[in-house]
């Protein structure tokens, strides 16, 4: 098979569901694989819910990666059967579908809008009566106010689906290599992989820095600071476990908007069921008492059989982030490729990710050559590089006006009245969170896209500014 990068094996940096599905692709396309990590399915994966979910976990405004989710959604079912032909262990997905649910009638009117939008977008979200989903879901509460079936969400249980990864890989010869990368030496092209204890050779190979935020760290294959804008973003998840005499208590997802706030419900194999999963903008590694707490009260509000569960464990993983909540994917160098950022998206985009590396290694007639129609450039790597000689990125002060500069310009934001030197609507957003993950923008009633961020406001403008509630 032709090697579009004239590569003979690749080195991949990272052994969680994104390194470890691109290594997967690669053995596909009969090239031998060299992993590095000093910990395999230690971080994000180890955490994850195992949403693959293109539908339910739509943004509003993030438009540019609604194909990208969908596409995915669609490879991960093939590769998943690949992956059953290549080894005995059990992958944990299912293909259930997914309910959701709407606590009250704030919920519900909220549930209703992101069903619109869903549908405008051509996905599948069908609003069924309560009794309908009762049906499906015995154990649902009394008092919940609507309902919606997301009959092409699945999931998947990531610890069983990485373990059955690594299965296959060491039966295909894949080596592992349980040190942390440091650098990439050689620059362009990368002519070696520089360990704690050990120097790989990469001639002649190609390098995957698929790391998480790990890959930040990397250094070598770029000059000055690192283009790669990762930031860390922690969710607690809980692991329950079912009585007896409620099981099952769930017979498929059931996610849930409470007074605002997301909770899902996962049931796996045996007794278990997941309940997630919150979402805040730091790398603490502990979970929260009050994190934990919001969950088990969200979730017991939906289904009131969760009080008599058992609690198996509590964790908290962290996610790689991007300012535009876009991953990078690409190819950097000449035998360099990044594939990290994918924050809440994981597990789903892990297929695209793999088909992606294993396409820029061998062409787009390697696989499945199913990737040709989609806009890959918003997820160039270099995106947020800082030009050379800028000075080091820093966040945007809140906007107000300047000394000796008077201020001409009012306008309304989430109907309070503002008076300021022009901005535009990216450094609004920039000083009313200091990220803007998850945050939808609309002026004069029409949703603003992440791309058209730079507009500036015009004065008279009326601007809501959301925060949009996250899953995990």
């Amino acid at each position: 098979m032709r090697c579009d990068l004239d590569a003979d094996r690749a080195v991949i940096i990272g052994a969680g569901i994104i390194g470890l599905v691109a290594a997967f692709e690669v053995t596909e396309a009969g090239l031998p694989v060299v992993i590095v990590d000093p910990s395999p399915v230690s971080g994000a994966t180890h955490h994850a819910g195992g949403m693959l979910a293109p539908i339910a976990e739509v943004q509003y405004g993030q438009e540019s990666l609604f194909p990208l989710m969908a596409r995915s959604a669609e490879l991960t079912r093939g590769l998943v059967e690949r992956v059953t032909d290549a080894t005995p262990l059990p992958t944990g997905y299912r293909d259930d579908g997914t309910l959701v649910i709407a606590a009250d009638r704030t919920d519900a009117a909220h549930l209703s809008g992101l069903t619109e939008y869903q549908r405008r977008h051509g996905m599948v979200a069908d609003p069924i009566p309560l009794r309908d989903a009762r049906r499906t879901e015995p154990s649902l509460a009394p008092g919940l106010a609507a309902a919606v079936s997301l009959p092409h969400d699945h999931h998947l249980a990531p610890r069983r689906f990485a373990a059955a990864l690594i299965d296959a890989l060491e039966r295909r010869g894949a080596v592992f290599v349980r040190e942390r990368a440091l650098t990439l030496d050689g620059a362009d092209p990368c002519r070696s992989v520089r360990c704690e204890t050990v120097t790989i050779d990469t001639d002649g190979a190609v390098v995957v820095l698929a790391n998480g935020l790990g890959a930040r760290q990397v250094s070598g294959w770029h000059p000055g600071a690192s283009p790669l804008r990762l930031r860390p973003v922690a969710g607690e998840i809980m692991t329950l476990e079912v009585p007896e005499s409620l099981h099952p208590l769930t017979t498929g997802v059931i996610r849930a908007f409470v007074e605002g706030r997301q909770v899902y419900l996962i049931p796996r194999n045996g007794r278990e069921v997941i309940l997630g999963a919150t979402s805040r903008e730091d790398d603490g590694d502990l979970p929260r008492a009050g994190a934990l707490h919001d969950l088990l009260r969200d979730g017991i509000r939906v289904i009131p059989g969760l009080e008599e569960c058992g609690v198996r464990e509590t964790s908290v993983g962290v996610r790689p982030g991007t300012p535009d909540d876009l991953p990078y994917l690409g190819r950097v160098g000449e035998n360099v490729i990044v594939s990290t950022g994918y924050f809440r998206h994981g597990v789903l985009l892990a297929a695209l990710g793999g088909r992606v590396v294993a396409d820029t290694l061998c062409g787009p007639g390697c696989g499945s050559g199913y990737l040709s129609d989609l806009d890959l450039s918003v997820c160039d790597p270099w995106r947020h590089a800082e030009p050379r000689g800028a000075a080091p990125h820093q966040p945007l002060a809140p906007p107000r006006s300047r000394p000796g500069r008077k201020s001409h310009m009012q306008y309304t934001v989430n109907g309070e009245s503002h008076d300021t030197a022009p901005i535009t609507v990216a450094e609004l957003v920039a000083s009313i969170t200091p990220a803007a993950s998850g945050v939808a923008v609309a002026v004069n009633g029409d949703v603003v896209p992440r791309s058209a961020w730079d507009r500036p406001i015009a004065a008279g403008d009326a601007i809501d500014v959301l925060t949009a509630v996250q899953g995990g």
